[in-house]
């Protein structure tokens, strides 16, 4: 099945699993008439990819679990800078949680990896046509009781283990543009000192902002500068033990 569209110039898979992001490729390209599919194995580079084609891209689609992906919620950053991008997860996770989070986030779908090609096609078509597509495990009632299946309460920077495990959840690229951000550089210096696109430094702010539970960068600047000044002491102090 090839897709009358001809308007659909490209799309972007993140995925870690190489194998999948091929198999993707083809339904897109072969079956719904993508001229351009471009593969990427973390949220980073996905990111990076989608800065510089702002505007170019008409379809991303984002594995949950995959290098820098921090759940669902990492879909936010890519809908508040992109959003004439069509973005939805296709993930493994049947969790109900993850489903919530991610229409939370604005996602235009959220499809399982366990789908045929003929399925998939038919899904990935539904979310291009506008419909908000989740799986119909959703429409089940959800458990009573304790359950496995419910994610913990939501915590803010410094109460899940101090400031390491702050910058530990964020991407690698995250903590560059944050060290940058306290040093007070605008983003034209920042892609200039990390060789990015404005537009990707633009997406790694929105996300860090996000990651942070602050609302500004002058706030992350803040916040950034806090985090990495108690990571320094803790570390000196353990180094001086």
């Amino acid at each position: 099945m090839t897709s009358p569209s001809s308007q659909r110039r490209c799309a972007v898979v993140a995925d870690d699993d190489e194998f999948f992001r091929l198999a993707m490729s083809a339904i897109l390209s072969r079956r719904l008439g993508f001229a351009e599919v471009i593969e990427t194995g973390s949220l980073d580079e996905a990111l990076a990819r989608l800065g510089e084609r702002d505007g170019g891209v008409d379809l991303a689609l984002f594995d949950l679990d995959m290098p820098g992906m921090a759940g669902a919620r990492s879909l936010g950053a890519v809908r508040e800078c992109f959003p004439d991008v069509v973005a939805a997860i296709v993930s493994a996770s049947a969790r109900r949680h993850d489903i919530l989070l991610a229409l939370e986030a604005g996602a235009h779908g959220y499809v399982p990896k366990g789908l045929g090609a003929a399925e998939m096609t038919r899904v990935i078509e539904m979310i291009l046509s506008g419909v908000l597509y989740v799986p119909p495990s959703l429409a089940q009632a959800p458990p009573s009781g304790p359950s496995l299946d419910r994610p913990p309460p939501a915590r803010r920077p410094g109460e899940d283990g101090g400031p390491a495990t702050v910058l530990a959840n964020l991407t690698r690229r995250q903590r560059d543009v944050l060290a940058l951000i306290v040093g007070g550089k605008a983003n034209k210096e920042i892609a200039r000192a990390l060789s990015l696109s404005e537009g990707t430094v633009k997406v790694h702010v929105a996300a860090l902002l996000r990651a942070l539970h602050v609302n500004n960068r002058a706030a992350a600047a803040v916040q950034g500068a806090r985090l990495l000044e108690a990571r320094r002491v803790h570390s000196g102090a353990f180094s001086d033990g």
